[in-house]
């Protein structure tokens, strides 16, 4: 028997993942993340953000919108994007043409999110350079909306150049899908905030509040939100990601979520532990610390008992001001019974609590 869905206040609640590699088998794996989003789906979770990472145990759905593809066909209100799109290693017309499909497989669920990739190894394994992967990237931004909002469109740029393409598909959401951009650093926070996307950031809780106090600066300079949503105040989506872990107790939720969390961080700096070089090590900064422990003290984890996980994230609104959740609930080795539960206990005993805020 179903579960009834709690009330919703001001705040909304998604869901992140890397779907990284736990040691199942990857059927397996996918399997367990389809009846899980399918769970979150039936909870009432505004969407489902999923990274892209390559070419390491980080990251299992490496091409995001295929698994895209299948969850546009399983779910039914969820929304569902990646966070984000590397628009460096695409090409923006492919992927434009790629966006319109999902975007109407889900009736218009889709969500965009990119960025410039935070991994030098990465983008090396793709013949993309770092150093230059920043303006590559504003110049795919540009390049990428043109496609989307024309019949015909041309392009003139530093990295890209079209003319006169025909776009015989088009984006069910007009005049495009919400554009997202999730940040820890300065550059990347105000950027965003004069394009006027939605944002999401993470790490400790001063970190993440220094991004989205500069993000909030300059999106109040631009004066208004690219593309507003009216179920968030202020027509924009401001957010942060949280590994969170709900059990009956304090020490059964930390119990459970240690290990997964050891298995994550191990595989969050796999590249840089096996591929480190003397031009690259000292300039892959991850926003994580290298403990359990100490991610649990800075804020970036969240585990408890639902008493316990609803004080701390009332206690992180109020200081970050945000109006989104984005719940990091399945990750590392963690087993899909372990998830579940938590899940269940996220949706019954800590929502109807905070969905008010």
């Amino acid at each position: 028997m179903g579960l009834r869905k709690a009330k919703r206040g001001n705040m909304k609640f998604g869901l992140f993942d890397h779907i990284e590699n736990s040691g199942r088998d990857l059927a397996t794996t996918f399997d367990e993340r389809i009846r899980f989003i399918q769970a979150a789906d039936d909870a009432g979770f505004y969407a489902v953000h999923l990274a892209e990472h390559h070419c390491s145990p980080l990251n299992m759905v490496p091409v995001p919108g295929v698994f895209m593809g299948a969850l546009a066909r399983v779910t039914k209100n969820i929304r569902f994007g990646p966070l984000v799109y590397l628009l460096p290693l695409y090409s923006p017309l492919r992927l434009a043409e790629e966006i319109c499909m999902l975007d109407h497989l889900s009736n218009g669920r889709l969500e965009v999110g990119v960025g410039r990739g935070v991994s030098p190894f990465e983008l090396g394994f793709h013949k993309i350079d770092h150093d230059k992967s920043r303006d590559i990237f504003f110049d795919a931004y540009a390049c990428l909306r043109e496609a989307l909002t024309h019949d015909v469109f041309s392009y003139e740029g530093p990295s890209y150049s079209y003319k006169n393409v025909p776009m015989a598909l088009r984006p069910l959401q007009q005049p495009t899908p919400a554009f997202w951009y999730g940040s820890s650093n300065a550059v990347g926070s105000t950027w965003a905030g004069e394009q006027g996307l939605h944002f999401v950031s993470n790490g400790p809780t001063t970190r993440a509040k220094a991004n989205i106090d500069t993000f909030r600066e300059a999106l109040a300079k631009r004066g208004a939100p690219a593309q507003p949503k009216a179920e968030f105040p202020g027509g924009v989506a401001i957010g942060v990601t949280r590994q969170i872990v709900v059990a009956d107790t304090d020490e059964q939720a930390r119990n459970i979520a240690r290990g997964p969390a050891e298995r994550h961080y191990k595989n969050l700096n796999w590249l840089r532990d096996n591929h480190a070089s003397a031009e690259f090590a000292n300039r892959l900064v991850v926003p994580v610390a290298s403990t359990f422990e100490d991610n649990l003290r800075e804020g970036s984890v969240i585990a408890g008992s639902p008493r316990t996980v609803a004080a701390e994230i009332e206690k992180q609104v109020a200081a970050l001001g945000i109006n989104y959740l984005i719940s990091y609930l399945f990750f590392g080795d963690m087993s899909f019974a372990d998830a579940s539960r938590s899940l269940q206990l996220f949706r019954t005993e800590v929502m109807p609590k905070i969905a008010h805020l």
